[in-house]
C-alpha cells in the first residue's frame, strides 16, 4: 500500500464568535483498507458533519463496485460471470463504466505501464509475499497470458464489458483511491458547494480552493526511507499521489521487492523506490504513480512532456544498494514550498 504522508501540515483557521464565520472541520472514516479524512472549511458545523458523511457514503458505494477483497462486489461477480461465459457482453453500472474508461485511457498512454487487468498477477503476488518464494514459472506464465487491457472491450453506450478471455481479474487497486476521492470531493462541490477542502486516502490526496489566508494547502510527502527528510509541496486545485516501498515488501532469495507489479513480467519492482506525482485529478495522480514507477526514467519523462499538466518526483535505489537515481520535472520542483514558516 502507498504512503504519503509523514504528516498533513494544515493551516488552523482563526475563530471568532460570529456563528457565520467559517471554520476547519476534520472527518474520518475507513473505506477500502485505510482511512479516509476530509479537511473543509465551511461555516455551519451541522452541514459540514452532513456533507462528509454523504462524501464517505459515495466511498463505501465505490467500494462495493471496485474491491477484489469481497465476493460480492460488482467487479468480482463480473469477473465469474466471465468465467462462465467467456467472451459474452456483460452489463455493468455507471460507476463501473466511469472508472473503466478513465483505466483504459490512463493504460493506453502508459504504454500499458498502469494495467487494471493484472488480476490474476496480483492474487500470485499476494501469495508470494505470505510465503516468501517466487510463483512457478509456469503459473506466472498462464497468468501473464490473461494481462491486457487490449484483451477488454468496454462498450460506454450500451454499457457492458466483454473479456475476451475465461479467468480474467481486474484489480482496480491503482486507480481507485484516487478515483473515490474525485467522485466525494464531487459530492461536496456539486450538492453542498463546499469547495475549501482537502480530502486524503492513504497516499492519495487532492486539494480544492485554499485556506483562508493561505496560497494553498501544505502537504508532506514520505522519504524513501524511515527518518529522512519530508519534502513539502503547495497545492492548489491540484492531486498528489506516492507509490512506494517503504512498509509493504518481499524479501525472496535475498532480494527486495515492492508490492508495485510490472504487468509485463509479473514480479514485483526491486531496489527501493518512491515516485510523487502531481495531476489534476486523484485518478489520473494514483495511476500514473505506477507507471512511472515501471517505467525507465527516460520514458517517465517524455510521457510526463507528452500529458503536460503533470509532474513528478522519481527516487529509485537499485537493490544493490549501490547507486540511486533522482529524476524531477520542472514542474515539479516550483511546487515545493521553501518557506519554513509556512509548516
Amino acid at each position: 500500500m502507498k504512503r504519503i504522508l509523514a504528516a498533513l501540515v494544515l493551516e488552523v483557521i482563526a475563530l471568532t464568535a460570529s456563528s457565520a464565520q467559517p471554520m476547519r472541520h476534520e472527518f474520518e472514516s475507513k473505506h477500502m483498507g485505510t482511512s479516509f479524512r476530509i479537511v473543509m472549511v465551511h461555516d455551519d458545523p451541522v452541514k459540514a458533519a452532513a456533507a462528509a458523511k454523504e462524501a464517505f457514503a459515495r466511498v463505501a458505494s465505490l467500494e462495493q463496485v471496485m474491491t477484489d477483497y469481497r465476493a460480492d462486489s460488482e467487479v468480482m461477480t463480473l469477473c465469474k460471470r466471465n468465467d462462465a461465459e467467456p467472451g459474452k457482453q456483460l452489463p455493468i453500472s455507471d460507476d463501473l463504466a466511469k472508472v473503466l474508461r478513465r483505466s483504459l485511457e490512463l493504460s493506453k498512454q502508459t504504454d500499458g505501464s498502469f494495467d487494471i487487468t493484472v488480476g490474476p498477477l496480483t492474487k500470485l503476488w499476494r501469495i508470494s509475499r505470505k510465503t516468501q518464494e517466487h510463483t512457478p514459472k509456469a503459473d506466472l506464465d498462464a497468468a501473464l497470458a490473461l494481462v491486457g487491457c487490449d484483451k477488454l472491450r468496454l462498450d460506454e453506450t450500451a454499457k457492458t464489458l466483454t473479456f475476451n478471455k475465461a479467468g480474467m481479474r481486474l484489480d482496480f487497486g491503482g486507480i481507485g483511491k484516487g478515483f473515490a476521492v474525485d467522485e466525494a470531493l464531487t459530492v461536496l462541490k456539486e450538492k453542498y458547494g463546499i469547495d475549501t477542502v482537502l480530502m486524503a486516502a492513504a497516499g492519495d490526496i487532492t486539494c480544492r480552493g485554499t485556506p483562508h489566508g493561505k496560497q494553498g494547502w501544505l502537504v508532506e510527502i514520505a522519504p524513501l526511507r524511515k527518518g529522512e527528510p519530508t519534502r513539502s509541496l503547495m497545492l492548489k486545485n491540484r492531486s498528489v499521489s506516492t507509490s512506494g516501498d517503504l512498509e509493504q515488501v518481499a524479501v525472496i532469495a535475498g532480494i527486495r521487492y515492492s508490492h508495485v507489479l510490472n504487468p509485463k513480467t509479473g514480479l514485483g519492482l526491486t531496489g527501493r523506490r518512491s515516485v510523487t506525482v502531481v495531476a489534476g485529478s486523484g485518478a489520473e495522480a494514483d495511476a500514473l504513480t505506477k507507471a512511472a514507477s515501471v517505467l525507465p526514467q527516460d520514458k517517465v519523462a517524455a510521457l510526463f512532456e507528452m500529458l503536460g499538466n503533470c509532474e513528478y518526483y522519481s527516487v529509485v535505489q537499485e537493490h544493490d544498494g549501490k547507486s540511486t537515481a533522482v529524476v524531477q520535472s520542472l514542474g515539479f520542483t516550483k511546487l515545493l514550498s521553501r518557506n519554513p514558516a509556512e509548516k
